[in-house]
């Protein structure tokens, strides 16, 4: 590789990891090139706005780590790869503020498991990224950081709640980066920031030092730019971690590890994708139009590598199952005390403090119902049937899967494009009534991976959604793959091209 040969721009990781080994660029480079970007394209420029703290200690941990390549020596699979995290992660070397203005200065005593388990790989924690208040959103408002835009276009909206995550890395201020799912925050996001990610089966990933929003539901997952390097960020995150009893899951896993390994080019050759096409809006609305436009372009782009598309795949009742099956209101209040008693420190130390001092961002609409909410979840009526109503949704989607014989369900993501920041300001939509379809995947705790589908006629980023089976992390990767490597749907966005000084 020439000398002058690395080019920072849409860098995966592993180019970044061969860059490194060859000597055409250095950890303190990288972590230097990154930080220029995001002076240029989020503190000034376009003013992206996705970035909440930069860890200062940055430069030191990346000097450490070509010491180590100097001698030899490789800490892990993710040697020198700056990343950035969710701001719901605790970490050490910079405050965590969950999106919170109540914990704008908060300091954590100890980094969460999946910063541990990156650090451990090597990755450089580059910054902590923005999130709507404690995660209960669909849109990229903040308390502590005010409004994260969308690098595809600024007017619009970069998706909730990891949506700082998705900005980020679309505008490659990082190599990759961390979100967190409870409904869909990771895959909204990814739809409308043109990146992947992954939501995986419920348990695989330690949640241990993240807060809630419904703790048997939530999980942290890769955002990348690539299903390749959102295979090699699941190979570092997915384990059994002793503080999340939930994480028992990861030892019947039997691919943990070896997601980059299995991935296959031709994955989509005979592979059997049913399309539910009564989870796409209504060609009448021209939103909706726009975003079916696009997702069928990728339907005849899998059909086209061998793939055989199983049309009129429906779930009876799935809306109604949908709705009992989601426990925001009924749980969230419960897990967020829960969680601010364990701080010892914590500036407030209950939802009711927070609500009724209102600090918290005003277009909250759920995080004001959670705050009306119950504080003990069970003393509600219908409280056990909902819990129930979750196995009878996993059991009818299951049911769809092998009735058709099907490798995954596609959808889109969301029914709609990114919306307008002023659509967003005037309430147009709410939590509960935004047209996603995300919620089918998490509220039934089963592995999906959100992919580029390419763009609408005017630009904006569309997602579509494969879900599978429990623990079918590694197939849907394949199949995404498979598609990747054909069709290249990723694309830069025109508000933050390289720098000069990248190459």
């Amino acid at each position: 590789m020439p000398e002058n040969s690395f080019r920072l721009h849409e860098a995966t990781i592993e180019e970044i990891q061969f860059a490194l080994r060859l000597g055409t660029v250095t950890c303190r480079r990288l972590v230097d090139l990154y930080l220029a970007r995001i002076e240029a394209y989020d503190r000034n420029g376009p003013k992206i706005n996705s970035i909440v703290n930069v860890n200062p200690r940055a430069g030191e941990e990346a000097d450490k780590l070509d010491r180590m390549l100097r001698e030899g020596k490789v800490m892990g699979p993710l040697h020198g790869v700056p990343i950035v995290v969710k701001d719901l992660a605790q970490t050490v070397d910079m405050p965590t503020t969950f999106g919170s203005v109540v914990f704008k200065s908060y300091r954590a005593r100890k980094d969460a498991a999946i910063v541990s388990r990156l650090r451990a790989a090597g990755a450089v924690i580059l910054a902590k990224v923005s999130l709507p208040d404690w995660a209960t959103a669909w849109f990229g408002v903040s308390s502590v950081s005010g409004d994260t835009l969308n690098p595809y276009a600024l007017d619009r909206d970069p998706g909730g709640s990891s949506g700082g995550t998705g900005a980020a890395v679309a505008a490659n201020l990082a190599a990759a980066g961390i979100g967190s799912d409870t409904g869909g925050s990771i895959r909204v996001p990814s739809s409308f920031n043109n990146v992947v990610g992954v939501r995986v089966t419920t348990g695989l990933i330690s949640r241990a030092g993240m807060s809630p929003l419904v703790h048997f539901q939530d999980t942290a997952g890769p955002m990348t730019r690539t299903v390749r390097d959102a295979a090699a960020m699941l190979d570092v995150l997915v384990g059994y971690d002793p503080e999340d009893p939930f994480t028992v899951t990861a030892l019947q896993a039997r691919e943990r590890g070896h997601y980059v390994s299995g991935l296959a080019p031709d994955a989509m050759a005979g592979a059997r994708i049913g399309v539910m096409r009564e989870r796409f809006g209504a060609d009448s609305n021209p939103q909706c139009a726009a975003v079916n436009r696009t997702v069928n372009r990728a339907i005849e782009a899998m059909k086209a590598l061998g793939a055989e598309i199983v049309e009129g795949v429906t779930i009876p009742d799935l809306d109604e199952m949908v709705m009992t099956t989601a426990l925001y209101i009924h749980q969230s209040k419960h897990d967020f005390n829960a969680f601010l008693a364990g701080i010892p420190d914590a500036p407030m130390r209950t939802v009711d403090e927070i609500h009724s001092k209102r600090q918290f961002h005003e277009r909250l609409d759920l995080f004001d119902q959670i705050a009306r909410g119950p504080a003990h979840p069970e003393d509600l009526p219908d409280y056990f049937m909902r819990r129930k109503a979750r196995e009878d949704l996993l059991r009818a989607v299951l049911n769809a899967i092998g009735k058709n014989r099907l490798d995954a369900l596609l959808y889109p993501d969301v029914q709609v494009p990114p919306p307008l920041k002023s659509d967003v300001h005037s309430d147009r939509w709410t939590v509960m009534s935004f047209p996603t379809n995300t919620l089918i995947a998490s509220q039934a705790g089963l592995p999906a991976i959100s992919m580029p589908a390419g763009f609408t006629d005017d630009g904006l980023p569309v997602g579509v959604e494969l879900v599978g089976k429990p623990y079918d992390e590694a197939a849907l990767l394949r199949l995404a793959y498979s598609y990747e490597r054909a069709f290249r749907p990723r694309r830069a966005p025109d508000s933050a091209p390289p720098l000069a000084g990248e190459k």
